[in-house]
């Protein structure tokens, strides 16, 4: 098989493998009238009020997952926000198709849908959330209630093109919303609530999931405040923003030690670990020798590429006579500077063109939600003909990556991985095969 494809093959295996309602199913049993969550149970007749949130790229698949599974669903009462519609009927649920990456109107009627869901809960009311990455902009409602969509759009655009960590912007939309940052739980209180929840954020910064709704927000309005000024965001951000928070009127975030997460329960259905164990099992089934690494989280897209590049090197040279495979996860910081089309994962490879020109390397990198940046494919791949290729073609890799126009340089040479929205979001998923030289 081309290498590339194989690439592709794995690439394809490895999201098939991470189903989301599947994990909702594993994760949850019901025996009777018993909710069980990994050990945890919850007796449903204690909990006559059931409430469900469903959030995210991953939002219509985990709901059919949890739909799947509850008995007397014609007492249930939900809302759900995701980038595109699930094609059937959600009997007693407000389904809202927020935007992403940027905040619509629908985004705003969802997190305005949410809050009313879970005001006047009572200790007799149990909350599901269905929680997966893009639900920052899935559903907002802000606290400075006079910001119009056009100014919160702008806050988002200004926050996500600043080349900030996922966890830095996610500090500074924490403390400027009424259902990020803990929020959500704070206003659900007293009910019990239980988050299922599929991740595309680093391990240990689960809160920075759409957000946190319904965590603790570990950063304070101080971390808010040095990211700001880090990135030089301020001139960016609407001037009402800018006046609010300079008067000192941004309210702290909910912490740990708040009794409102006395009776709230998070749990990860699906994340790296099960990404990185799909990827592999299928690498081996291709008779790989395979590794897995998120060493490169949150790094620029250039020193990435490097250091993976080096790390496959190495591999290589440890397994001179087997084809090797570095699978790697995880968000790069790929700032953009220039009005073309493309994200971080064909930025990551675009990156890597030139480095593994004339050799047996083949690189790819897409995201699991099938959306790279505001292009419309979910990634690239390249190999080391790629470069010849372009040449050939009249296409400089330099000044595409300098544009942000990696797609353009990737479709033109019929390299782009378009997938269309996949129903999931994980993290980003990059393959790297090294294959042998041959002998001489």
């Amino acid at each position: 098989m081309d290498p590339k494809q194989l690439a592709r093959q794995i690439f394809h295996r490895t999201l098939g493998a991470v189903d989301p309602s599947a994990a909702v199913e594993r994760c949850l049993a019901i025996s009777g009238d018993t909710l069980c969550c990994s050990g945890q149970e919850f007796d449903l007749r204690a909990f006559p009020d059931l409430r469900v949130l469903a959030v995210g790229k991953a939002a219509h698949r985990m709901l059919d997952g949890l739909l799947a599974l509850l008995p007397h669903q014609e007492k249930l009462s939900g809302v759900v926000s995701a980038p595109t519609a699930s094609g059937k009927s959600r009997k007693g649920f407000q389904c809202f198709g927020g935007g992403h990456p940027e905040p619509n109107a629908d985004s705003l009627l969802a997190g305005k849908a949410a809050g009313e869901l879970v005001r006047n809960s009572t200790s007799e009311t149990l909350v599901i959330v269905l929680l997966s990455g893009g639900g920052s902009a899935l559903m907002e409602s802000p606290l400075l209630g006079t910001l119009s969509l056009a100014e919160i759009r702008q806050i988002n655009r200004v926050l996500v093109t600043s080349g900030a960590s996922i966890h830095e912007i996610n500090s500074v939309r924490k403390h400027l919303s009424a259902v990020k940052g803990g929020r959500l739980a704070q206003s659900a209180h007293p009910a019990t609530i239980l988050t299922l929840a599929i991740s595309d954020v680093p391990v240990g910064r689960e809160s920075a999931l759409a957000s946190g709704p319904t965590l603790p927000d570990p950063t304070t309005c101080a971390d808010a405040l040095d990211v700001i000024s880090k990135y030089h965001l301020r001139d960016g951000l609407p001037a009402a923003l800018r006046v609010w928070i300079e008067s000192g009127a941004m309210p702290e975030t909910p912490k740990a030690s708040d009794p409102v997460f006395g009776s709230t329960r998070f749990e990860l259905i699906l994340g790296m670990h099960e990404l990185f164990h799909a990827a592999h099992r299928f690498a081996e089934a291709e008779h790989f020798i395979a590794c897995c690494d998120n060493s490169t989280d949150d790094w620029p897209v250039r020193k990435a590429a490097g250091a993976l590049l080096s790390q496959l090197e190495g591999l290589q040279t440890a397994n001179p006579t087997k084809p090797v495979a570095l699978i790697a996860d995880g968000e790069l910081s790929s700032p953009v500077t220039g009005n073309g089309l493309g994200g971080r994962d064909s930025a990551f490879v675009l990156a890597c063109v030139e480095e593994i020109a004339g050799k047996p390397i083949v690189v790819l990198s897409a995201g699991t939600d099938g959306v790279d940046g505001n292009s419309p494919a979910a990634g690239a791949v390249a190999d080391g003909n790629t470069l010849a290729r372009a040449r050939h073609s009249g296409l400089d890799p330099k000044d595409f990556f300098e544009r942000s126009d990696a797609f353009r340089f990737f479709d033109r040479l019929g390299d782009a991985i378009v997938t269309g929205p996949t129903g999931n979001n994980l993290r980003d998923l990059r393959l790297l095969l090294s294959f042998p030289s041959p002998a001489k």
